[in-house]
């Protein structure tokens, strides 16, 4: 576990993650017609049965916001802690929607497609602590005053979640990020799409270097452009993250890290994946690790291309893939399933953030096609191109798939996510070894297929539910 200071307040690392059905809330979270009890205790005391005096319930709403703070975020806990909810240790750990939230809570609540919350039954008094959270993104919060029987909406600074490690508003009490190691390659530029969301430049840095956000060179961009705020230097290899001949030092330096993102090198490169490293890689998802891997890093899951004993057995029978597809579109109409868990509220929200004109539409560039078919027993696609209205007409492929790890257990007892887009991330940006970071990446607004992989990219972080 890392800890920070700021002041006199610990910053400490702490984490969990939000999902299809969120996490539950504690037994007396059930809004505020709830019975107070007799004996109540702490923060329960000061609940007031407005309802009885016939006034409107005591509130608190507002919006939950990425980094960038613009774009909202669907399914996000937000939540009064009847006690401290404490550290939660960084890497792979298993963290299950049905789980009870940390903290004990005695009123709770979650953002809709437009990222609005309104936490029922709030105790009425001061220093509310309220805790704002999704995996390990998390901001809390110390309200200074709450009156009954009112809503209080809280400003959008409050409810953002944090740049950096060092993003203290002025209710702010601590907050937390997740470790994220990122992989450069020629092809897509996931970096980008990272900064894209908010998190301040100081936190990109080599895993030598203390960020939250540490790249590794993937056959993309190699260094830190001079006088950049964050890291400087060279980047190590991308094989230094996931090994090569030991699995046990492969699984410790992958356990560093909450999320693993793979951008696309342009190939599959087999002679940099060996058996070992596939093997670590597997086995830190199925501990709860997230994957998110674009394109050609469908090896980690479809196998080398003509060496099928180069691959996972299991995770080769999550989809079909067809390497020798034609890759020539420049750009596809693609649609999101709204017949998968979560699939209703991700088409809704990319309508309310503006990434569909159509719902359930989502104009991609730089498509790809590796990815034909899943199971729908192991795995659910997200993103995907309809042959019926492709453009153009006939196209197949699934831009966006997703599955819970270990594949071996049981869906209730699975741990990890792995996403695989077939879509470049990238949208414009470029990742090179002969342009030092950021140089390579695009400013201004989302894109499009931005949302879509940003929806995708805190989903992956959140807590493991209703998925295959």
């Amino acid at each position: 576990m890392r800890s920070f200071l700021v002041g006199a307040v610990p910053l400490l690392a702490l984490v969990t993650i939000g999902c299809g059905k969120p996490h539950q809330a504690g037994p007396d979270a059930a809004g505020d017609s709830a019975p107070i009890p007799d004996a109540c205790e702490g923060l329960q005391c000061f609940q007031v049965d407005c309802g009885a005096k016939g006034l409107p319930p005591t509130t608190i709403s507002g919006t939950v916001y990425a980094p960038n703070g613009t774009l909202p975020l669907y399914n996000v806990n937000v939540y009064v802690p009847s006690i401290d909810p404490g550290p939660i240790a960084d890497g792979a750990r298993c963290d299950r929607c049905d789980a009870a939230l940390p903290g004990a809570p005695i009123a709770s609540a979650v953002t809709d497609e437009a990222g609005h919350f309104t936490l029922p039954n709030v105790p009425a008094t001061g220093d509310v602590p309220i805790v704002i959270q999704s995996g390990k993104w998390r901001r809390e919060l110390k309200i200074p005053n709450v009156a009954a029987c009112q809503d209080l909406p809280i400003p959008a600074l409050e409810t953002t979640f944090p740049k950096s490690r060092t993003d203290l508003t002025p209710y702010t009490t601590r907050v937390n990020m997740p470790s994220i190691a990122v992989t450069t390659g020629g092809a897509d530029a996931l970096e980008c799409l990272i900064r894209k969301l908010g998190i301040d430049d100081t936190e990109f840095t080599t895993d030598a270097q203390g960020g939250k956000v540490n790249l590794f060179n993937g056959n993309g961009a190699s260094s830190f452009a001079a006088g950049f705020a964050g890291g400087t230097g060279a980047f190590p290899d991308a094989t230094t993250l996931w090994g090569t001949t030991d699995k046990a030092a492969a699984m410790a330096k992958l356990d560093d890290y909450d999320i693993v993102m793979l951008s696309c090198e342009g190939g599959q490169g087999p002679g940099t994946k060996s058996q070992v490293a596939m093997d670590a890689v597997h086995d830190y998802a199925g501990l709860g690790g997230r994957l998110f891997m674009s394109h050609w890093h469908n090896i980690w899951i479809g196998g080398e291309d003509g060496n099928l004993t180069h691959g996972l057995p299991d995770w080769q029978a999550v989809a079909t893939f067809d390497y020798a597809a034609a890759q020539n579109e420049a750009s596809q109409l693609t649609v999101i399933d709204e017949t998968v868990p979560k699939g209703t509220s991700f088409a809704t929200w990319m309508l309310n953030v503006g990434g569909s004109t159509t719902r359930g539409q989502v104009n991609v560039d730089q498509p790809r096609y590796t990815c034909a078919a899943n199971d729908p027993t192991k795995s659910d696609r997200r993103v995907y191109v309809d042959p019926t209205l492709s453009t153009p007409l006939g196209k197949v492929s699934l831009q966006d798939l997703e599955f819970t790890t270990p594949q071996s257990a049981a869906p209730a007892d699975r741990c990890g996510k792995v996403v695989f887009s077939d879509m470049h991330v990238a949208s414009g940006s470029s990742s090179s070894s002969g342009t030092p970071f950021p140089g390579g990446c695009l400013t201004g607004d989302l894109t499009p297929q931005e949302k879509a992989l940003a929806f995708i990219f805190f989903d992956i972080s959140s807590c493991v539910g209703p998925i295959q």
